[in-house]
């Protein structure tokens, strides 16, 4: 997900909103993810699946109504068709190369942004990080990182509305291309990252 970051405040207080209809008294404690909301784990358990469905929908649709500049990018990867690379790999990659590419379009319109990549925390931090710096040194396979400010810095999900709303991208995603569910995705996927009617922001390795 790519937006600037004064759009960052205003999507975090919609989501807000929407975890306080989970706990009024503290809408903190409600982390939005895709896969504990859709499957009714932990503290959604008590809520029926038409209304869980309907909190991850209006989450996306805080993004899908938020301002035009707002993007988002996705790679999906199928891990037998690309091995032996490692696909965690190839997706950083992918999204690294194709959001520097976005950022390098707005320069080329008097507009230019440096960007900065932030992930939840993972296992697989070191190696992003080292992914990132070969890639604004030695390059990556269609050339270097020229518009990010920074390594990829890595957040705790339970203090960032932001990275919640990105689990939720990347759920909606993965239920569209897993098992053939595209009744999250179809809200957000006027948003990847386009320009004259090519799409971007959607890599497939099927």
């Amino acid at each position: 997900m790519s937006l600037f970051e004064r759009q960052g405040y205003w999507i975090a207080n919609e989501l807000d909103r929407i975890a306080s209809r989970i706990n009024p008294a503290d809408p903190a404690s409600v982390e939005l993810h895709g896969n504990p909301i859709f499957g009714g784990k932990k503290i959604w358990r008590r809520f029926p699946k038409d209304n869980r469905c309907e909190i991850i929908k209006d989450a996306l649709g805080v993004l899908a109504d938020s301002h035009h500049s707002n993007r988002i990018f996705a790679c999906i990867i199928n891990k037998l068709k690309v091995s032996p690379r490692d696909s965690v790999e190839m997706a950083f990659e992918q999204l690294a190369s194709r959001f520097d590419h976005y950022l390098a379009r707005l320069h080329k319109q008097e507009d230019p942004q440096r960007g900065i990549i932030i992930f939840d925390k993972s296992t697989y931090e070191t190696t992003i990080q080292g992914l990132a710096t070969n890639f604004r040194t030695i390059g990556h396979s269609w050339g270097v990182l020229r518009n990010l400010s920074e390594v990829p810095l890595f957040l705790d999900s339970r203090a960032s509305r932001l990275i919640q709303l990105a689990d939720l991208i990347a759920y909606a995603t993965f239920r569209k291309y897993e098992h053939g569910d595209d009744q999250f995705f179809t809200i957000i996927e006027n948003r990847f990252d386009q320009v004259g009617g090519i799409v971007h922001g959607l890599c497939e390795k099927l």
